[in-house]
C-alpha cells in the first residue's frame, strides 16, 4: 500500500529536503531572529516567550555572565563590564568613535577599537558573535535541528569593513551565513510580499543606533534600491543621551560617574517609551551623592529637546530622495521600521514632510528579521515559486588611482548589486614590467580627497612600449556589498587579484563629508584633474622626447637641436606648476616642434630596415606577416 505524505502548507513534500534557515535583525538595541514556519514567517521566542533580545552583553572574569534582558539590568551597576551598542563600533577604528558617550573603556588598538572587560579585552566582533550564538540556539531549540544557514541584516551604509565583521562574528557564532541584506531591503520584502505593494517607496528605518532611509521600487516581485543613504550615528539612543544632557544641564550636574550617567539614560529611554503612548512621564533619578532629578516630561517638552535629531533624519531623507531623482510627490508610500519610529514626534515629522500617513500596520521591530527570514526560506532552497529579486546599490563610488594621483572611477555609487565591471589601463613607461594597484573609494576627483581601501601590485608585464599594453581591471561588488578586485595583463595573461577587507570601516561623518565635499568642490575637483592629466602629458611628452633625442639626435642641426631642448627644458619646468593653460600651450608647441623630427626618425627607420635587402625579399617578409 502506498504511503501519503504530507507537509506543511509552503513546505516541500520531498522528506527531509525542508532545511532550516533563518533571518536575524543584529540591532543596535535589540535583536530578533525569525524563520518561516507553515508558509509564514514568524519571529522565535526564548523561553521566556519574548522574541525580542537586547543587544547587551555582561562580562565576568569567567567569560559572559549575563545577556538579554538580564544583562540590561546591570547596565547601571555595573557599566564598565556591561556592553550595548556594540553595533556601533563594529569594523571602527578608535578614531571614528571619539564622539560616542559609551560608559564602557574603550581601547585603541590596531585596526577596530576593541573593549576592555574584567574577562579581558574583547573586541566587537567578539560581542557581536556572542548575541547572534544566543539567537542560533534559541532558533535550534524553537525549530528542532541545526541551521543551514541565516540570512543577517546590515545597515544600508555599513561599508565593506563593516559588512565584513558581522560576517565574521556570525562564523565565530557558528552560523553560515546565505547572505547580508541591507535593513531596509529586509522591510521592504516582509512589507511587499504582505501587501503586494507595486509603486515607489521610502523605507525610513530608525533603529537604536543607525537611521537608514532607502528609495525603493516595488513591482512584480522586483525589489530595486534607487537609492540609500541615512545616519549610522543616529538612533533612539541618541534621544535618550539627548535628554540626558538637557536634564543634567537643566540641574547643573557635571561631574556624574559612569555609573550615574548610565541611571540617567537608563530613566530617560523608559521616559521616552512612555511619552510614545502617553502624553506625560515622570522621570525620577535619585542618585548615591545626593543629586536628585524629579520632573515631569511633557510630549512637548521632549520634542523641542529632540528636534535637531529630528531634522537630521529628514535632511538625510531629502538628499537620498535627490539621489534617486524623485520628488516627495513620486512618493507612492512611507514604510515605518524601527523601534525608535513609534515616537510620536517622528510620525508627525514624516507625515508632515511627505503630505501622507507613513503605513505603520506591521510591527516596526519584528519586520527586519521577517523580511530577512522569507530570503533565507528562499536561499536553503525551500521556495521555488516566486521568488524575489534583490537589488541593493552601493553607498559610495569604487576606482583606482591612475597617474598624477587621480580617481578613475569603475563602478559609480548607487550602482545595483551584485555588480561587475571592467576597464582597460596601459603602461607609462618603456619596458614597464609591473603596476601598482591602488583600490580607492569616494567621490572626489583626487585620490588624496578619497578614501584608500586596498593595494597590490600586478608583476610579470611583458616589456613594451609606453602604451603598449592592455591590463584588465575588473571590480567586482557581490551580493553581501563585499568587493574583490582582479588585474589582468590582456597578451600574456599574468594576473592578480584581492579581496578588500579594510581593517575598519568610515564613520557616517566621513562618509558625509565625502559626499558633500564631492558637491561643494565639484568644480575645482575638475580644475584640479584637467590640471593632473596635462601635467602627466607634459612628463610622458618630455620623457619621450628625451629618449628620441639620445637615440637620433645626429638627424638635427645644431639649431634644431637646441630649439628642442629649450622647448623641452621649458615644460619640464611648466609640469611642475599649476598653470594649466601654460602647461597645454608648451604641449601643442613641443609637439609642433618635434612632428619633423619625428617624420625623420621614421624615414631613418624605414631605410634601415630595408637596407640589403631586394623587393623580392621584401614582398616575401610582407606576405609571411
Amino acid at each position: 500500500m502506498a504511503l501519503l505524505q504530507i507537509a506543511e502548507p509552503g513546505m516541500s513534500t520531498a522528506p527531509h529536503e525542508h532545511r532550516l534557515a533563518v533571518g536575524i535583525d543584529l540591532g543596535t538595541t535589540h535583536s530578533l531572529v525569525a524563520s518561516v514556519r507553515s508558509g509564514s514567517a514568524s519571529c522565535l521566542p526564548d523561553a521566556s516567550g519574548r522574541v525580542i533580545l537586547p543587544s547587551v552583553v555582561r562580562y565576568g572574569e569567567q567569560g559572559v555572565k549575563n545577556l538579554g534582558e538580564e544583562a540590561l539590568a546591570c547596565a547601571d551597576t555595573d557599566p564598565f563590564n556591561t556592553v550595548f551598542s556594540v553595533k556601533r563600533l563594529m569594523g571602527r577604528g578608535h578614531a571614528d568613535v571619539q564622539g560616542l558617550k559609551l560608559p564602557y573603556r574603550l581601547t585603541d588598538t590596531a585596526g577596530m577599537v576593541n573593549i576592555d572587560t574584567d574577562f579581558g579585552v574583547k573586541s566587537p566582533v567578539e560581542v557581536s558573535a556572542d548575541i547572534l550564538r544566543a539567537l542560533r540556539k534559541r532558533a535550534e531549540a524553537s525549530l528542532g535541528g541545526e541551521l543551514v544557514g541565516a540570512v543577517i541584516t546590515v545597515p544600508a551604509y555599513f561599508d565593506d569593513a563593516q559588512r565584513q565583521a558581522t560576517k565574521d562574528a556570525a562564523q565565530l557564532a557558528g552560523l553560515n551565513v546565505l547572505r547580508l541584506i541591507n535593513e531596509p531591503t529586509a522591510a521592504a520584502v516582509a512589507y511587499g510580499l504582505d501587501q503586494k505593494a507595486q509603486g515607489q517607496f521610502v523605507v525610513f528605518d530608525l533603529g537604536g543606533g543607525t537611521f537608514d532611509v532607502s528609495i525603493l521600487r516595488l513591482q512584480a516581485g522586483v525589489f530595486e534600491v534607487l537609492a540609500t543613504g541615512g545616519d549610522s550615528a543616529l538612533g533612539g539612543d541618541d534621544f535618550d543621551r539627548a535628554m540626558a544632557d538637557h536634564f543634567l544641564a537643566t540641574h547643573g550636574l557635571t561631574e556624574l560617574n559612569p555609573q550615574q550617567r548610565s541611571r540617567l539614560v537608563m530613566a530617560c529611554r523608559r521616559v521616552k517609551e512612555q511619552i510614545s503612548s502617553e502624553h506625560t512621564a515622570f522621570l525620577s533619578v535619585n542618585f548615591k551623592s545626593g543629586e536628585t532629578i524629579a520632573e515631569t516630561v511633557t510630549a512637548e517638552q521632549f520634542a523641542n529637546i529632540v528636534e535637531p535629531l529630528v531634522k537630521r533624519t529628514l535632511t538625510a531623507t531629502r538628499k537620498t530622495l535627490r539621489d534617486a531623482g524623485l520628488s516627495i510627490g513620486e512618493i507612492d508610500g512611507v514604510v515605518m521600521v524601527g523601534g525608535s519610529t513609534r515616537m510620536p514626534v517622528i510620525r508627525k515629522a514624516v507625515k508632515e514632510f511627505f503630505g501622507q500617513e507613513p503605513l505603520v500596520n506591521l510591527n516596526p521591530d519584528e519586520v527586519v528579521a521577517l523580511g530577512a527570514a522569507i530570503q533565507a526560506d528562499m536561499l536553503a532552497g525551500n521556495r521555488n515559486d516566486d521568488e524575489l529579486l534583490l537589488l541593493d546599490v552601493i553607498p559610495l563610488s569604487l576606482g583606482i588611482e591612475t597617474m598624477g594621483g587621480l580617481t578613475e572611477r569603475i563602478i559609480n555609487r548607487n550602482s545595483t548589486i551584485p555588480v561587475a565591471r571592467a576597464q582597460e589601463f596601459t603602461t607609462f613607461k618603456d619596458g614597464q614590467t609591473a603596476m601598482a594597484i591602488h583600490v580607492v573609494q569616494g567621490e572626489r576627483e583626487l585620490v588624496s580627497e578619497n578614501r584608500s581601501l586596498a593595494k597590490f601590485e600586478l608583476r610579470g608585464i611583458p616589456p613594451m612600449v609606453a602604451g603598449a599594453a592592455r591590463i584588465r581591471v575588473t571590480f567586482q561588488v557581490d551580493a553581501d556589498g563585499l568587493l574583490s578586485v582582479n588585474a589582468v595583463e590582456t597578451g600574456s595573461n599574468v594576473s592578480a587579484n584581492i579581496t578588500v577587507k579594510p581593517s575598519y570601516g568610515l564613520s557616517d561623518d566621513q562618509i558625509a563629508d565625502m559626499l558633500k565635499s564631492s558637491f561643494e568642490h565639484a568644480e575645482a575637483d575638475m580644475h584640479a584633474r584637467q590640471l593632473r592629466e596635462q601635467q602627466v602629458e607634459a612628463m610622458r611628452l618630455v620623457e619621450s622626447v628625451e629618449a628620441a633625442l639620445e637615440k637620433d639626435a645626429q638627424l638635427l642641426d645644431d639649431t634644431e637641436l637646441k630649439s628642442i631642448r629649450s622647448s623641452v627644458g621649458a615644460l619640464r619646468e611648466l609640469a611642475g606648476s599649476d598653470q594649466l593653460r601654460a602647461i597645454e600651450q608648451g604641449i601643442e608647441s613641443l609637439s609642433h616642434l618635434t612632428e619633423d623630427f619625428a617624420a625623420r626618425r621614421m624615414d631613418a627607420g624605414i631605410r634601415k630596415a630595408l637596407a640589403g635587402k631586394t623587393l623580392d625579399a621584401v614582398s616575401q617578409q610582407l606576405t609571411n606577416q
